[in-house]
């Protein structure tokens, strides 16, 4: 008997434990791998290390359907998953997720205007969720209705974008309470494609995240991965910075400015990592890490992949440290 964990998409088998989708048994009471289940009842992470080419033919091989595909898209990582959404060739739409980590004061249309300025996607409705406020669940499942080509519907995007929270919010939604996804910060949750049948003319289809290996939540253990991952609205910080100043944020980055007259920098940042301005002659620190250099025009913002980002006002000359294997590249101000 072929069965699914009802968690994370992967077939249920009993033979070897220390691969995917182990239980002990199968039947048709227990749902669950023992992955599955210990992430949801003990938050007991364990990271599954596929190969990311198996994530990536899911993904090519749903590119090619003749199906609506919902590409999500966490509000962090705008600029690098977009890139992704062109390759989808039939009919889509972008799913901007976490809006419930901005600020309230952020406006949705200056994200839109954002993105329509900065990418040609023609034809591409773009539609603004929280799974976790419940924030426009119910327009993107009229919106899902109306637009379906076939029963079928497909989430796509890399780990971490919130497809299987987005998915819960839809089963709770729709009063299906017989499902529910395991959902965990972790990058790879899900491992293989799963089907949930909502009704007998629509079933949604989880897909497997797309590792992006230049992400710190990919090169950091878990209790720092915890600590960096945004929970709640983000209060950003804003500091004004002198010539020979520097942030310091946490252990992960160094941000020495360069400039000669002061300037404003905001970072929108998990609550919970601690940021400090520095004396960038006095203080060393992470000075050993990986450095990018940057020469800023005004309005800019530089993205710390899986991190945060720091709007900057004015023009400025900076160096950002961080682990060498993370992906630091600078953008219009997305706010």
């Amino acid at each position: 008997m072929t069965k699914k964990c009802l968690g994370c998409g992967v077939i249920l088998q009993s033979d070897n434990e220390t691969k995917e989708g182990y239980i002990e048994e199968i039947n048709d009471d227990k749902t669950l791998c023992r992955r599955c289940f210990r992430i949801k009842n003990y938050g007991d992470y364990k990271l599954e290390e596929n190969n990311n080419k198996y994530y990536t033919n899911i993904f090519n091989k749903v590119c090619n359907k003749n199906s609506l595909v919902l590409f999500l898209c966490d509000v962090f990582s705008i600029d690098n998953d977009i890139k992704l959404l062109k390759k989808i060739k039939g009919k889509k739409a972008l799913i901007i997720t976490k809006m419930d980590i901005l600020p309230k004061s952020v406006k949705e249309e200056k994200i839109r205007q954002y993105i329509k300025d900065n990418y040609d996607l023609k034809n591409v409705d773009i539609i603004f969720i929280s799974s976790i406020k419940k924030y426009n669940i119910d327009y993107l499942i009229n919106y899902i209705l109306k637009n379906k080509i076939e029963n079928n519907v497909y989430l796509v995007g890399n780990t971490n974008a919130g497809k299987s929270s987005l998915i819960n919010a839809i089963i709770k939604a729709c009063n299906k309470e017989n499902y529910e996804l395991t959902t965990s910060i972790i990058p790879s949750t899900t491992l293989d494609t799963l089907k949930v049948k909502l009704s007998s003319e629509l079933t949604i289809v989880d897909t497997p995240g797309l590792i992006s290996k230049n992400n710190y939540i990919n090169v950091l253990p878990i209790k720092d991965v915890k600590l960096i991952t945004p929970k709640k609205e983000i209060k950003p910080r804003t500091y004004q910075i002198r010539p020979n100043q520097s942030i310091l944020i946490g252990n992960y980055a160094r941000i020495d400015y360069k400039g000669t007259t002061i300037n404003s920098i905001t970072i929108y940042i998990s609550n919970n990592v601690p940021v400090k301005r520095i004396n960038i002659n006095t203080n060393k620190s992470l000075r050993n890490l990986s450095v990018n250099h940057f020469d800023l025009d005004d309005k800019k913002d530089i993205v710390i992949k899986g991190l945060c980002f720091c709007k900057i006002t004015k023009k400025a000359i900076i160096d950002v440290y961080t682990k060498k294997e993370v992906d630091v590249y600078s953008r219009n101000n997305l706010i």
